[in-house]
């Protein structure tokens, strides 16, 4: 006994003949990076990391004399809250997300659709960038708050500090979470941020530190973007701290696409 067809077809004949073209690199960008937005905005613990720490930081190295930073302390302590920020959006959330990713096998998925690899990692890098320009436009506007009166070209040259400061970061995360387990990275991310933290301190004065020391550490990320910032904002340019930027995101960029894995 045969089943006789009771439906009609609902499309013309020929319809699916040809598979439908794929979308432009350019809008599965934009596609990735919104879905790497809205995940993040998504995780209260990034959330907590992103934005409650570093505001209170800023009161708290605001109220508190702390060292040798010098008066205005503001003008001072933002430039280290900002880093913090952006370490902790761009490093510490990005290496932690994409550690339980991969081992979750989100990332394996994710790689064996039509998206290329460089698609999925151009969409992390830019969602950090947004999600870091938010953090800086917030932070700011409580710094003027504070009192905070930074010059107006100050502002554009630490703009374009922060950005490469995310973009050095970023590539430190995915370096980190790209190639280690899961439980490594969330260990390992919390402790190098804690240190970070310490030597972004260091470059607004927390601790008096002798001239030969400052221009050794200048070699670390925090403080070469901390003290970007803090020249930036006094209204210099800050060449030696941009090189040292540009250098962590050559090195770590370099070896993240080289041993970055989905699995």
């Amino acid at each position: 006994m045969t089943e006789q067809r009771t439906g009609t077809n609902r499309f013309a004949p020929g319809t699916f003949a040809r598979p439908s073209a794929p979308a432009s690199l350019a809008r599965m960008t934009v596609s990735q990076t919104r879905m790497e937005l809205t995940l993040f905005l998504r995780n209260g613990e990034q959330l907590l990391v992103a934005l409650v720490i570093p505001v209170a930081v800023l009161f708290a190295l605001t109220a508190i004399e702390f060292g040798a930073v010098p008066q205005p302390r503001i003008d001072y302590a933002i430039t280290a809250v900002l880093t913090l920020s952006v370490m902790g959006t761009a490093f510490t959330g990005q290496a932690i997300a994409v550690g339980f990713d991969r081992r979750y096998g989100a990332l394996k998925r994710l790689g064996g659709t039509p998206l290329p690899p460089a698609v999925i990692i151009t969409g992390k890098v830019l969602a950090t960038l947004v999600l870091v320009a938010g953090q800086a436009v917030l932070l700011s506007a409580i710094a003027a708050a504070l009192g905070w009166r930074p010059d107006p070209a100050g502002l554009v040259v630490g703009a374009l500090m922060i950005a490469l400061g995310s973009i050095a970061f970023s590539s430190m995360g995915l370096l980190l979470g790209g190639t280690l387990r899961a439980e490594i990275v969330l260990a390992l991310a919390n402790l190098i941020w804690f240190v970070l933290i310490g030597a972004a301190g260091l470059a607004i004065g927390v601790a008096a530190l002798p001239d030969w020391l400052h221009d050794l550490l200048v070699v670390v990320p925090s403080y070469a973007l901390t003290s970007a910032l803090v020249t930036a904002i006094d209204g210099g340019v800050p060449a030696a701290a941009a090189l040292v930027l540009v250098g962590w995101t050559a090195v770590c960029g370099g070896l993240a696409v080289r041993y970055f894995s989905f699995t």
